[in-house]
């Protein structure tokens, strides 16, 4: 353990010897890498500008960062919506300044020629599927342009609108599933673009109303659902030492749900069922209790880290007020950060009040702010397979499961574990529908057999 907190400082160290330029440049350079583990190199330099932007109340890194972290989050499913709040108040008014006209020389002309757009763009919006774009005034026919063509070094198919227009910003990028990129942009000074582009063909179908066109746009694939195969792994993935913690116990009874359903009995079930499975499926596994016990917090990664674990799960049951009770709903899982969502914090606060170690709220916090290993980008990876293993295997046999994502946040039952640990919140145990679920065998022994499947593909690909 000495070891852990010792490496932990060094690295801290180690970034506080960068400048900020520095640290930016290397941010970005790692966004531009598709590899996963750089997109989470790049999030944790930018949420490390972010802290040092808001110590030196320097404004104009602080926007830097909070978009970094905006983007590079976004890219890894994390939630960002406190950030992207921030950004949205951090950032500065700009106003778009059009290039200036060529010159056009005295012989051809004694006067200067300008032409103005005689349209401006209001607002861009998605309405029901489709992209609306408002204008100013009437949007006559011919100010409208449309033509597609196939770029061969890209290889993408492109869908281009030039419109006798003008906007107030200089681009702005759309998103929409299953297309690759949409941007508009002001072209030149008389009018605005809009490109689609995609690997694969679109169908692209507009009208044109008083004053706004309406843009349709289908995919000629069929939307994904996902469907988990059944994998025979090599020998050297089964060889691996997994242990399962069961939230709560004994003295501790979790949350308290649907007509008094209680965590401890739920989660303990569920792991007992996912020990069964990933056993017969040649695995060594371990639970940090196998009946109705209380166990700290801290002895429970203590216990992981002295069987010389490859991962670390922690099952717990959800839980919300009566008054939201029948709202929320749903599975995720977390991963081990010092998480500034409000959603985060409640979700963690509730698990963490077991928590008996010596160390005050203060140390805890201090602790969780020097986080920052690779441990947390292979945990991050185990999360989402074990989130889609659980979807996977829920969808096929019950309707309305939802998925909850995969989230950030400072459980201090994840803290201390020198393996990629995750906690899974297999639902909302206050919930009247999924209660129900939850103390079902049948159910629970589904759950449990997609969280192995997860378990699988994490060390397939890892």
């Amino acid at each position: 353990m000495f070891r852990f907190f010792t490496l932990l400082l060094l690295f801290t160290l180690s970034l506080s010897a960068l400048s900020n330029h520095e640290i930016l440049n290397r941010a970005n350079g790692f966004m531009k890498s598709n590899s996963k583990s750089n997109q989470f190199r790049a999030y944790n330099d930018y949420k490390n500008l972010y802290l040092r932007a808001l110590m030196n109340d320097d404004k104009k890194l602080l926007t830097k960062a909070l978009r970094g972290i905006v983007k590079s989050g976004n890219k890894l499913h994390i939630d960002v919506l406190q950030y992207q709040k921030e950004l949205s108040k951090a950032k500065p008014k700009t106003k778009y300044k059009a290039p200036k006209p060529k010159k056009i020389s005295k012989s051809k002309s004694k006067k200067k020629i300008k032409i103005k757009s005689s349209n401006k763009l209001k607002t861009v919006t998605w309405k029901d599927g489709k992209l609306l774009l408002r204008f100013k005034n009437k949007l006559k026919l011919n100010q409208v342009n449309y033509f597609s063509k196939y770029d061969v070094k890209k290889k993408k198919y492109q869908y281009i609108f030039d419109i006798h227009a003008s906007m107030l910003i200089v681009s702005t990028t759309l998103r929409k599933k299953n297309i690759d990129k949409i941007k508009l942009t002001q072209h030149n000074s008389n009018s605005l673009r809009l490109l689609i582009e995609d690997s694969k063909k679109v169908k692209i179908s507009f009208k044109k109303e008083p004053s706004a066109l309406i843009i349709t746009m289908r995919t000629t694939t069929k939307k994904y659902t996902y469907k988990p195969k059944i994998i025979t792994p090599k020998r050297l993935d089964r060889n691996k030492i997994i242990v399962i913690d069961a939230g709560h116990g004994g003295k501790d009874p979790g949350a308290i749900g649907y007509k008094r359903y209680r965590e401890k009995v739920v989660v303990l079930s569920i792991a007992k069922d996912l020990n069964r499975i990933l056993k017969a499926r040649g695995y060594r596994v371990y639970m940090t209790r196998s009946s109705d016990y209380f166990v700290k917090l801290s002895n429970r990664t203590k216990y992981a880290n002295k069987k010389h674990a490859d991962i670390f799960i922690s099952i717990h049951a959800n839980a919300v007020s009566k008054k939201s009770a029948k709202k929320a709903q749903g599975i995720e899982c977390y991963f081990l950060s010092k998480s500034r969502s409000s959603r985060a914090k409640r979700v963690a606060a509730k698990e963490n009040q077991a928590d008996l170690s010596e160390m005050d709220y203060y140390g805890k916090e201090s602790f969780l702010n020097t986080i920052n290993s690779h441990n947390i980008v292979a945990a991050n990876k185990l999360a989402i397979d074990l989130q889609r293993g659980a979807l996977g295997a829920l969808n096929k046999k019950y309707k309305r499961v939802k998925d909850a994502g995969v989230r950030e946040g400072p459980f201090w039952v994840l803290v201390g574990a020198q393996m990629p640990s995750v906690l899974v919140e297999v639902g909302f145990i206050t919930n009247p529908s999924e209660a129900k679920r939850l103390v079902n065998s049948k159910y629970q022994q589904t759950l449990a057999k997609g969280l192995a499947n997860g378990v699988e593909r994490y060390f397939l690909n890892n």
